[in-house]
């Protein structure tokens, strides 16, 4: 299974021309990722057939959240299931880089009362202990969990990557993400018997309004300044040529 990492609308429609079967839906990536609105949810599956992933995250920074931030949260996430979201992406820890399993099993329970899966997304990157985690995860009966193998990018993850799916691999799913594309897509699946990866597929498009005079909404870096992120039908299309 290969799953794009989409930050609107329409990368998602890009996804899906390009062959993609599932996306992970956000918006501001260059954030990694927040919640997107249900509008852009609601048009991805009235023009497509793709399986929808919605990302649940308030802010940017870290995944130790406040009281405030966690009642949006779960406001956001019934409100996406209510709209035929097939999934929810969150990660909640505690201060110490812990599990928050009081959070973690209530969005659990509220995922699986819609029959849609629960994804314990990178914040399981910044635990302490990969292995207890994700032993809490497999009780808490998350789905699935996207990780990089608590390294930068996937490739340099793989002992780790290889270790979770030979101890949990037959209870919860493990889904590499993070630096993946056509060159080690295929390295990264054999390498560490996983069967599914998660792909940017990032190129940037201009915009020539980004920055005027003193005035820039840049968040890109060079050659960037003036553009923003999204999704590649070219780099898409490659992933799915390899028939993962």
């Amino acid at each position: 299974m290969l799953e794009i990492c989409c930050g609107s609308f329409e990368d998602a429609l890009a996804a899906w021309e390009a062959g993609a079967k599932r996306v992970e839906l956000n918006s501001a990536l260059h954030l990694g990722g927040l919640t997107p609105t249900t509008a852009s949810l609601d048009l991805v599956k009235k023009r497509t057939g793709l399986q929808v992933i919605c990302m649940v995250r308030p802010r940017g920074a870290g995944f130790c959240y406040t009281e405030l931030q966690k009642e949006q949260m779960f406001a956001e996430a019934e409100e996406l299931l209510a709209h035929g979201s097939d999934g929810l992406a969150f990660g909640f820890l505690t201060e110490q880089g812990e599990i928050d399993l009081e959070n973690t099993g209530r969005m659990v329970k509220l995922i699986h009362r819609f029959g849609k899966a629960a994804v314990f997304h990178r914040a399981f990157d910044c635990v302490k202990d990969p292995y207890a985690a994700a032993k809490q995860l497999v009780e808490l009966e998350v789905d699935r969990i996207l990780t990089s193998g608590q390294e930068e990018k996937a490739w340099d993850g793989i002992p780790v990557l290889r270790t979770l799916q030979e101890q949990f691999g037959s209870q919860i799913e493990i889904l590499a993400g993070s630096g993946v594309n056509a060159s080690n897509a295929r390295q990264i699946m054999e390498q560490t018997g996983i069967s599914q990866v998660h792909s940017s597929c990032r190129a940037w498009r201009e915009d020539s309004t980004t920055k005027a005079g003193r005035v820039s909404y840049s968040f890109g870096s060079q050659p960037w300044e003036s553009a923003y992120d999204m999704v590649s039908k070219e780099l898409v299309r490659k992933l799915v040529e390899l028939e993962l």
